[in-house]
């Protein structure tokens, strides 16, 4: 897809919406950082050496930034952009996973959500193209939204005409007066 500075698409493809996952990901692993590191200040003087002190706030510190940027890169790493002619999934943190499904093709759209997604609005949006496995946008955010644009889209997209045959006729006519 050619873009220009704006990130608007030169041929006529426009991005609908550009997704990550719900960032209620990175709440266990931000709290873990911050408890974790209240402990290691607390017990920073618990040895008599001070080169064992530094040790274990060097190792402990270590151990605890992993915990939390190795959540944190795969959140951002995952990505979701929906276009008005595609949907685009990648994700992958050493290695790049990209998925594409043309809306054109037609596919089936499911919802499906768990107890804590529906306090948050979230949801997993399953897309079956008839492909071996189905495309699973997992824990997006505004799940209702983007389970009836993506239908929208693929609506759209596969009758083009009569999209626009009924957007242009949308007045009323009663007994053939206009």
């Amino acid at each position: 897809m050619a873009t220009d500075t704006d990130g608007a698409a030169i041929n006529g493809e426009r991005v609908v919406a550009r997704l990550r996952p719900h960032a209620r990901a990175l709440f266990w692993p931000s709290l873990l950082l911050i408890v974790g590191g209240g402990t290691l200040a607390y017990f920073s003087n618990v040895f008599p050496e001070e080169w064992q002190n530094v040790a274990l706030v060097g190792v402990g510190g270590l151990l605890l930034a992993l915990l939390w940027l190795i959540p944190l890169f795969r959140w951002l790493s995952t990505r979701y952009t929906v276009t008005t002619r595609r949907l685009v999934m990648r994700r992958g943190l050493f290695t790049r996973i990209r998925q594409e499904i043309l809306h054109s093709r037609g596919y089936d759209v499911t919802l499906s959500r768990g107890a804590l997604q529906s306090m948050f609005r979230s949801g997993d949006v399953i897309i079956n193209a008839g492909l071996e496995q189905p495309l699973v946008l997992r824990d997006v955010p505004s799940a209702d939204l983007v389970h009836d644009a993506l239908h929208d889209l693929m609506e759209r997209n596969m009758n083009p005409r009569g999209h626009a045959a009924s957007a242009a006729g949308d007045e009323t006519t009663a007994y053939d007066i206009r």
